[in-house]
């Protein structure tokens, strides 16, 4: 397999092809036609094109090459920097990320992505949007907040400010329940076993399966976990160095946010979780250090029944606990 690295642009996406001296790169537009220039330079069943997760950027890319059946990977960001530390590089530049970045997928072997679907795609554009308009709701809200208290007000500007909180409040209303009819026709069956578990919501049973695409490209809840930033990180070496850090940080802080809350109701409904909590309590632990646990021993249950395909029952036993 000949491994192509890709640094994508917002214009321009640059390709490091291996030859028997090195890398020779190409600079290719990131457009529909750039793209295709591309793709016609690679080879189906020997090119594996390996790149950033640069957001929105080289999605288009990823996109084609998948309809073109040329394998991809896309690789997080911090993993190529701390390959560049490893080799020791002093020199960053686009051509020269393009070429770790092939040897990266040498050295590395990285998966190929798997294309999630266009329901789940769209899934994604909306959530996105509805965080973003949010955030500017909230950023109206408290500039309104601030200006009320001044002894005299813009009226015009006041007007303005009331109908621009409005609009963004009905658009989110809007789109919110846009995403919850999408959501519940392409993904009813996961939403019902989710929502089954006690302190999983509609609101967190689709922002799992939106971040997780269903769980689809995960083997294991661990695998789940360490995507979502809820694993604990420890430091060790030798006898002198045993560090328990926090979580790893490494996903969506705002699918974190709903996991750590959903942890509190948990603990009202949800056994093995109130003994979770309850047993790390016992032993000393800080109250936040056992509500990460309940909010992964969740993960561990939505993984589980998702991939079972069987609804939750509080206090189930597995017989293979009981041997």
């Amino acid at each position: 397999m000949t491994y192509i690295g890709i640094d994508i642009g917002k214009s321009s996406f640059v390709a490091a092809y291996p030859t028997v001296s090195g890398y020779r790169t190409r600079t290719y537009p990131n457009t529909v036609k750039g793209i295709r220039s591309f793709i016609g330079s690679l080879c189906v069943s020997e090119h594996h094109c390996v790149m950033e997760a640069t957001g929105n950027y080289g999605f288009l890319l990823l996109y084609l090459l998948d309809r073109q059946g040329i394998a991809a990977s896309m690789v997080n960001p911090k993993q190529i920097k701390h390959f560049s530390r490893m080799m020791m590089t002093v020199t960053k530049t686009d051509t020269k990320d393009a070429c770790l970045i092939a040897m990266y997928g040498v050295k590395m072997n990285p998966p190929a992505y798997k294309m999630p679907s266009e329901s789940l795609m769209l899934l994604k554009q909306k959530k996105t949007i509805i965080r973003q308009l949010k955030k500017q709701l909230t950023a109206s809200r408290n500039l309104k907040c601030s200006l009320v208290v001044l002894p005299f007000q813009d009226r015009n500007g006041m007007k303005a400010l009331d109908k621009t909180i409005s609009f963004l409040a009905a658009q989110i209303k809007a789109l919110e329940s846009e995403l919850a009819d999408l959501a519940s026709s392409e993904f009813d069956r996961q939403l019902r076993l989710l929502t089954s578990i006690k302190g999983i919501g509609i609101t967190l049973a689709t922002a799992l399966i939106v971040a997780t695409g269903a769980f689809a490209c995960f083997d294991n809840a661990k695998q789940v976990s360490r995507f979502i930033g809820i694993c604990p990180t420890y430091q060790q070496s030798g006898t002198s160095v045993y560090v328990k850090g926090g979580i790893n940080r490494n996903g969506d802080a705002n699918l974190r946010s709903l996991l750590y809350v959903a942890s509190w109701s948990a603990l009202r409904g949800n056994s093995a979780c109130k003994e979770c909590y309850e047993r790390l309590k016992a032993n000393g632990k800080p109250s936040k250090v056992a509500l990460i646990a309940v909010a992964n021993k969740l993960v561990r249950q939505a993984f589980a029944v998702i991939k079972s395909d069987t609804p939750y029952v509080d206090g189930f036993i597995s017989s293979h606990q009981l041997k």
